[in-house]
């Protein structure tokens, strides 16, 4: 009997299911978070009988095989690259992306990351960072004594300098777009690398069709439905213990079998 087995596989997949719904429920205030979803594939088939086979010297066929699938495993986990509310901060230095694209930051170790958390700061040396010190790309450096930084929808940053009356450009922010985000690996800290599956990143100027803009003062919240991660959990918990009950009987039918035996 296969059921135990197949039943097992269930579970684990639903093991599973319930570790990306809780993960989303966790990071439901995370800002730029995007929830995931698992999905599931069936596993190979045990062919009995196969359809078209003949069932008589006369030439008839059978209209349908017996196959017996072997349960299922975890596929992988679709981000839902869904835009998420923005919620305003006054902070001059939060950013926000109003549609599609990522901030490029540089990590100590020389490589590049992509986030979605604009929650920025500046360094010790006045340099725009993630509250992580990651610097942000291309390099944003604030001059001393500047009283106001203004952040445009296309990305240009200027400051106001002690009292002079005309800003000063200190540079130009881009968006990394890609053309397979769902590609990309979460490795923590709210940031994304790309991937074989991603594909190269592409630098954009906010605005451009196709990207989105910056939103100065704003924060981009986490896109997590808490009513439909909830019903998701019940669902899950639902096929858990459906799972567990078909390895409860089968376990039952394999007992009267030994006993009649």
């Amino acid at each position: 009997m296969k059921a135990l087995g197949i039943a097992a596989t269930g579970m684990l997949a639903q093991q599973t299911n319930v570790d990306v719904i809780a993960n989303n429920i966790a990071n439901a205030n995370t800002t730029g978070f995007k929830s995931g979803r698992a999905a599931f594939q069936d596993l190979v088939y045990q062919s009995f009988a196969s359809a078209g086979s003949l069932t008589s010297e006369e030439g008839t066929a059978r209209p349908v095989g017996t196959d017996i699938g072997l349960g299922v495993q975890a596929a992988g986990v679709i981000r839902h690259n869904i835009q998420g509310g923005l919620i305003q901060t006054e902070n001059q230095m939060d950013l926000a992306i109003e549609g599609r694209g990522y901030f490029t930051v540089n990590r100590p170790d020389g490589t590049q990351a992509f986030t979605r958390d604009g929650n920025f700061q500046l360094s010790a040396e006045g340099q725009l960072v993630t509250l992580n010190g990651y610097e942000v790309e291309p390099a944003i450096i604030v001059p001393e004594l500047t009283r106001q930084v203004e952040i445009n929808q296309e990305g240009v940053v200027m400051a106001y300098v002690e009292n002079q009356p005309e800003p000063v450009e200190l540079g130009q922010l881009n968006f990394a777009t890609f053309l397979n985000e769902a590609g990309l690996k979460p490795v923590g800290d709210n940031l994304m690398e790309q991937t074989a599956a991603s594909g190269e990143p592409v630098q954009n100027v906010p605005g451009t069709p196709g990207v989105g803009i910056t939103r100065q003062g704003y924060l981009e919240q986490s896109n997590v439905n808490i009513i439909q991660q909830i019903t998701d959990l019940i669902s899950a918990q639902r096929a858990y213990e459906m799972n567990s009950k078909a390895i409860e009987t089968a376990d039952q039918i394999m007992t009267t079998t030994n006993q009649i035996k």
